[in-house]
């Protein structure tokens, strides 16, 4: 399990994701408007947050987005932004940004040529200078599924967690990134890692315990 403050700090906090499988994916240029589409997010396509090695033990977590996960989502007033930051060049609420999820993922389509910002990023965009997609989001609801192997020669172990988020509660922005990871990202996910290795360290001590405490007991048991 979970602690429960670390998965409240996780439901709360805002949370950004720029990953390569969120992308634009076709531009198109329709009755002279400047016009964007592509996934902010796509679903049931895991991702790797972070992969650690400590003490004979590789720890993997990954995280997946659940299809179903913003059918309750709040996108009353999403705003498209370069980098999470700075001008807003698209918005839902005046009717320049659309953001649905289909069958794929988190579906958005956006009206640029309302600013001259907005015209430089579609300008970026069409050139292929700017590829990469995000999302600033509130956490809801996941799940966690863990698997551990040992490689039989060695004896070393892996873990993996696979993180699905199964609820999105507010979807605040979508981004153009410049690159594939920004720092909010990183802290982000670098969070989430290390409470769940933190709580992965606490299980294994406390097996180790009561390993020991069996030994004790069995020799107890032969005097």
């Amino acid at each position: 399990m979970i602690p429960k403050e670390l998965q409240r700090k996780l439901n709360e906090g805002r949370q950004y994701r720029d990953i390569d499988v969120s992308r634009f994916e076709r531009r198109s240029d329709e009755n002279g408007e400047k016009v964007v589409e592509g996934y902010a997010s796509v679903f049931d396509q895991p991702y790797e947050l972070c992969r650690i090695a400590f003490e004979g033990t590789t720890y993997i977590v990954r995280e997946q987005v659940d299809s179903r996960a913003f059918e309750s989502c709040d996108m009353s007033d999403v705003i498209m932004q370069y980098n999470h930051e700075g001008r807003v060049f698209a918005r839902t609420s005046n009717g320049t940004l659309e953001v649905a999820p289909d069958a794929t993922g988190l579906h958005i389509r956006a009206k640029l040529g309302g600013t001259a910002l907005g015209c430089q990023v579609y300008e970026e965009i069409d050139g292929g200078y700017t590829t990469k997609m995000s999302f600033g989001f509130t956490v809801g609801a996941d799940k966690r599924d863990r698997t551990e192997e040992r490689d039989e020669e060695t004896g070393l172990r892996t873990i993996t967690i696979l993180r699905t988020i199964t609820r999105v509660s507010k979807l605040y922005d979508v981004s153009a990134v410049s690159l594939p990871a920004n720092d909010a990202t990183s802290i982000s996910a670098r969070s989430f890692v290390d409470g769940v290795i933190e709580e992965l360290k606490q299980e294994q001590l406390a097996a180790e315990k009561r390993e020991r405490q069996k030994k004790i007991i069995r020799v107890l048991c032969a005097l």
